[in-house]
């Protein structure tokens, strides 16, 4: 009896597991490991941007974000426009 309930209750968590992946989309799960910590800064209003590598769209190539931007200053707009 309770390697039934065993085997219903990890049916379950699996099929849950599978059907987010479905929902997410399988790039945006690897994306969420990848990417998925996060840490306290101490940057305050008026900081220099810190140098960071960014990669590329196609996740092979990498750039610096101080080679791009310069002396000029930086604003990151985060929203959506549709």
């Amino acid at each position: 009896m309770l390697k039934k309930i065993l085997l219903v209750v990890g049916g379950l968590v699996l099929l849950v597991v599978v059907g987010g992946v479905a929902f997410i989309g399988p790039r945006n799960v690897i994306g969420i490991i990848r990417y998925g910590h996060t840490e306290e800064g101490n940057l305050f209003v008026g900081d220099r941007a810190p140098d960071v590598a960014l990669l590329s769209l196609d996740g092979k190539s990498e750039g610096r974000l101080l080679d791009a931007v310069g002396p000029k200053p930086l604003v990151l707009i985060f929203g959506s426009f549709t």
